[in-house]
């Protein structure tokens, strides 16, 4: 069976679903591919289940630790069920995903969902489900899947090494583990399992934590973290059998013995199970497709490609917006129209750990790559240990960044371990999409006593950095009237 339309979309996560949307507005002659299970990579498996599993080990965490200084006594006692907590996690995780699951299970009583894999036979054709479909654009929002060795696999197996997409489902967990990868998904399960009462070891071959690339805010946020689990960097992990079915782990000189491993070593795209052999299209060794980020477009094709399934910005906002983009241009192209650019936006990274991790902008290692001498950027600091919020809080840790180009002012990214980072990270990014200057983001009201008074600070010492041709006159806090 043959079957012709305008566009056909390869995934029903969050890119295939946002791509659907665009593309259902131009022309109603799509189909939509997916395999399941549906519910999103985000809702299932990822950002919604891990921050469920979070709140409930910060809210232990607090209790514990927090409650006696401020005469709650009864908190030191407070502990953790884990079989309740993931069961509570679970049950949380099935009301999110039931969202975009929904959406998907209408499409398919549509007759638009095809629930099988797709695979490519031609540039202009896929098979899935006994059907060859032809299309005049295709768009590539395949996802991804967690990265575990084979060779670790074939020795421990899977009920030995967890992934985010296994980790959720366990009934229970055991009281030692090692987390391989201190990245996002790592940190944050490193820490929340820790904060629940299971002795973690966190492993990671690179030197730093959480993408962090300024080292002042790395070595700020990795001495806290260590406060609460040891972090291995700088070696790569090697699993060996142990006595009782346990494993142990190595890593340069270290050494520890756990009772189940989870493996946090990031996502491979699905690409892989497509054949794009099929499509003529070039791969690089990662076997990825070159394609313009301002037109999800691949090469000159009619095949654009979006969210996890690209390699690149592996995160829920990115995705969406790249399924958005590549929706809408399928269907014009399928339509006979013309291919737009879209000017993407700030990027933004943040990481759910005690205190936040977050990134806005041009990361400290890309500026300082790209700018030389005659237009370089300063620095802005903020010591987080005597901020006034913070300490009320009993959160006064970590320290924030915030850098400034000297040629005109221009605030240009952030790196911060911070209370609440999540927040002064988006003020951050609005701020830069809106291309602000310090001396405009001064201007701004700042309430008395709030988080953002530590970042009124940074960027009074950035401010002060900067040459005078790019100050303003007068009192930057309080402009001139027109």
């Amino acid at each position: 069976m043959t079957r012709e339309v305008d566009v056909c979309i390869i995934g029903a996560g969050s890119a295939g679903l946002y791509a659907t949307g665009q593309v259902a507005r131009i022309t109603r002659n799509f189909v939509i591919i997916d395999p399941g299970p549906l519910g999103t990579t985000c809702a299932r498996v990822g950002c919604m289940p891990s921050k469920v599993l979070i709140q409930a080990a910060d809210d232990l965490w607090h209790a514990r630790h927090h409650f006696a200084v401020q005469g709650i006594h009864g908190g030191e006692d407070v502990r953790a069920d884990v079989r309740a907590v993931l069961a509570h996690v679970r049950k949380m995780r099935d009301g999110f995903a039931s969202g975009p699951a929904g959406k998907a299970q209408k499409l398919a009583d549509a007759g638009k969902l095809i629930s099988a894999p797709a695979r490519f036979v031609a540039p202009d054709a896929v098979e899935a489900g006994g059907e060859t479909i032809r299309a005049k654009a295709f768009v590539i929002a395949a996802g991804s899947r967690p990265i575990v060795p084979q060779a670790w696999l074939d020795t421990f197996g899977p009920d030995k090494l967890l992934t985010t997409d296994t980790l959720f489902e366990q009934e229970d967990l055991p009281r030692r583990m090692a987390v391989l990868g201190m990245g996002v998904i790592g940190l944050e399960m490193g820490q929340a399992l820790s904060r629940l009462g299971i002795e973690i070891v966190g492993v990671d071959m690179k030197e730093t934590i959480g993408g962090l690339t300024d080292d002042g805010v790395a070595y700020s946020a990795l001495s806290l973290f260590r406060e609460e689990f040891p972090i291995w960097l700088g070696a790569p992990a090697e699993l060996e059998p142990a006595e009782n079915g346990a494993i142990r782990v190595k890593a340069g000189d270290n050494e520890a013995v756990v009772d189940k491993v989870l493996v946090a070593l990031g996502r491979r795209p699905n690409l892989d199970r497509l054949n794009l052999e099929a499509t003529g299209i070039a791969l690089d060794e990662r076997g990825l497709p070159d394609f313009d980020r301002q037109t999800m477009r691949i090469g000159d094709t009619a095949i654009f490609i979006a969210g996890d399934a690209n390699g690149e910005r592996q995160i829920l906002h990115e995705a969406a917006d790249e399924g958005r983009i590549a929706g809408y241009n399928a269907a014009t192209l399928a339509k006979g129209g013309e291919v737009r650019r879209f000017r993407r936006k700030v990027p933004l990274a943040i990481v759910f750990t005690d205190p936040n991790i977050a990134m806005v902008g041009e990361t400290f290692a890309a500026l300082d790559a790209r700018l030389v001498e005659d237009e370089g950027f300063v620095v802005g600091e903020r010591d987080f240990s005597t901020q006034a919020r913070a300490r009320v809080m009993k959160a006064n840790r970590g320290i924030l960044h915030i850098y400034a180009g000297t040629e005109d002012g221009r605030l240009l990214g952030a790196e911060m371990c911070i209370p609440r980072g999540e927040h002064i990270a988006h003020e951050l990014a609005w701020a830069m999409e809106r291309q602000a200057t310090i001396a405009d983001l001064i201007a701004m009201p700042f309430y008395h006593p709030v988080i953002e008074e530590g970042l009124q600070n940074a960027l009074h010492d950035a401010y002060g950095q900067l040459p005078d041709s790019v100050k303003v006159p007068g009192i930057p806090d309080v402009p001139f009237a027109e």
